[in-house]
């Protein structure tokens, strides 16, 4: 297997009517389901904070280990995915990177299957995506962002187009779905 998709932190609490929710973040999640049906290994990335994590002094409390708020999105076609990952289930301000994942080495993991293609999608570009696509190319892993298929924070109007120059620069290439 030379290629998997990983879809990052795709969250009720980062879509509209959460508590950190993007802008239209569900808008993408028919992407998403219509892109699994192109891979073979399909992983995902789930912040899974406890309650009282300092990384709540940065961020409003999000994806609160077994709260509703963590878990995928109802319309995410969650049943496909083969590895989930679980990422920030420290008290410490973590867990941007799927790379960060506490229950397995995901590097590791992708060694073991082969893997030397990344696809990433998923929420959100300016931080989780961003950080995992920069950690995939660190990795040495050929990695893809899907463009159609990622939605950005925007804390700053500009946050998510930095995102993506910053990804394009270290070396991912940038693509949209129907590319694949």
């Amino acid at each position: 297997m030379e290629k998997a998709l990983l879809i990052v932190d795709v969250q009720n609490d980062f879509c509209p009517g959460g508590s950190l929710a993007v802008k239209d973040g569900d808008k993408i999640i028919p992407v998403i389901n219509g892109l699994m049906e192109k891979f073979d290994l399909i992983i995902s990335s789930q912040d899974w904070h406890p309650s009282d994590s300092v990384h709540f002094e940065k961020w409003p409390p999000h994806c609160v280990a077994d709260t509703y708020g963590a878990a995928f999105h109802p319309a995410l076609h969650s049943e496909k995915i083969d590895q989930k990952l679980r990422k920030g289930t420290n008290n410490k301000d973590d867990g941007y990177s799927a790379f960060e994942a506490t229950n397995i080495a995901l590097a590791q993991y992708l060694r073991d299957q082969e893997v030397t293609t990344l696809y990433i999608c998923g929420l959100t570009t300016d931080y989780c995506v961003k950080q995992t696509a920069l950690d995939a190319v660190e990795q040495g892993f050929h990695t893809f962002v899907v463009t159609d298929a990622i939605a950005a924070v925007n804390l700053e109007p500009e946050d998510g187009k930095r995102a993506m120059q910053e990804m394009y620069t270290a070396g991912c290439t940038l693509l949209e779905s129907e590319e694949i």
